[in-house]
């Protein structure tokens, strides 16, 4: 039961986000929004909805290393798993944004939740508030030079009108689906841990991140078989950013996260950083300006390796 309660919470958490994403840029379009604004704030929130709903959930319901673990866990999976698979199909020319505004923001806010993990050990709502604002003032920066940077993609059916009833529908029936998703997925995700004797924060920082990573491998996957793998890497660098800032953010002005695992704050932070901060050596020491097979190979090995370790 537990293994269809995680399946379940997951396949309800994918349409839901689609749902959602869909609903959500034809109500934008309907209001005559430009499409880069579109993907650089609607896309990009509405493919990180599963993580935010589930941490929100998660939280509430007293489970601080399931909210903390599926960032943590997501963010490294991001680099590791999904910009790897990425690379074994296409490879990636890295573009200028990626050396002046991408890596650098995501390495600041990275450090940036490192250090509020360091001193407080928990995440407050005051350093909430402080992550939602920096990630706003970071949106309204993207949008002021929006003719500087790369957007994310918009799903294929983006050109269609849709009535405001289709929209709506959409949108409620999105947002039903993430709900009920999350809460199958936090439940099926503590039984399956207690029945197998591990800590709540394994299958959080494994499972339940991989899972609610989907619609980034899902749209990644896409832009590198559209030859747009510029794009993929800016989804993913965009996701980073938005599950630090914006996920936990929102989840802690809700709920405060304390009591996290030691092992989150003394071991997988440290491998999130070390992923984030190793995207950049990758790039100039292939001195070809982007990413190539090898070094998906090399970023998968590494995952691979920081998933053993979680589970030995």
């Amino acid at each position: 039961m537990d293994l269809i309660y995680i399946i379940s919470g997951l396949v309800l958490l994918v349409l839901g986000g689609n749902w959602l994403l869909k609903s959500s840029v034809g109500l934008s379009l309907k209001l005559n929004i430009s499409k880069i604004i579109i993907g650089l704030t609607v896309v990009s929130i509405a493919t990180s909805a599963p993580e935010l709903i589930v941490s929100v959930n998660a939280a509430l319901d007293g489970f601080p290393n399931l909210a903390v673990g599926n960032v943590v866990g997501s963010n490294i999976g991001n680099v590791g798993f999904i910009l790897g698979v990425v690379l074994l199909i296409n490879s990636i020319h890295v573009n200028k944004t990626f050396y002046t505004i991408d890596w650098p923001f995501k390495i600041i806010v990275s450090f940036l939740l490192f250090l509020f993990l360091l001193f407080e050990k928990n995440l407050t709502r005051i350093e909430g508030f402080i992550m939602l604002v920096l990630y706003v003032l970071f949106i309204l920066y993207l949008i002021k030079n929006e003719n500087k940077v790369t957007t994310t993609i918009l799903p294929d059916d983006s050109n269609k009108k849709m009535s405001i009833l289709a929209i709506l529908t959409l949108l409620v029936i999105g947002c039903f689906s993430l709900w009920a998703g999350s809460e199958l997925l936090i439940k099926g995700s503590i039984s399956l841990a207690n029945n197998f004797g591990v800590s709540e924060r394994v299958i959080a920082i494994s499972v339940v991140s991989i899972g609610t990573s989907i619609p980034e491998l899902v749209s990644s996957i896409i832009a590198a078989l559209k030859n747009e793998s510029d794009i993929s890497i800016g989804n993913i660098i965009g996701s980073n950013i938005f599950n630090i800032l914006g996920v936990l953010g929102i989840t802690s002005i809700i709920q405060p996260i304390e009591n996290i695992d030691e092992v989150i704050l003394n071991h997988d932070i440290y491998w999130m950083l070390g992923f984030a901060i190793l995207l950049m050596p990758l790039v100039l020491f292939t001195k070809r300006g982007g990413l190539f097979f090898k070094e998906g190979v090399l970023l998968l090995t590494a995952y691979a390796v920081f998933i053993y370790v979680t589970f030995t």
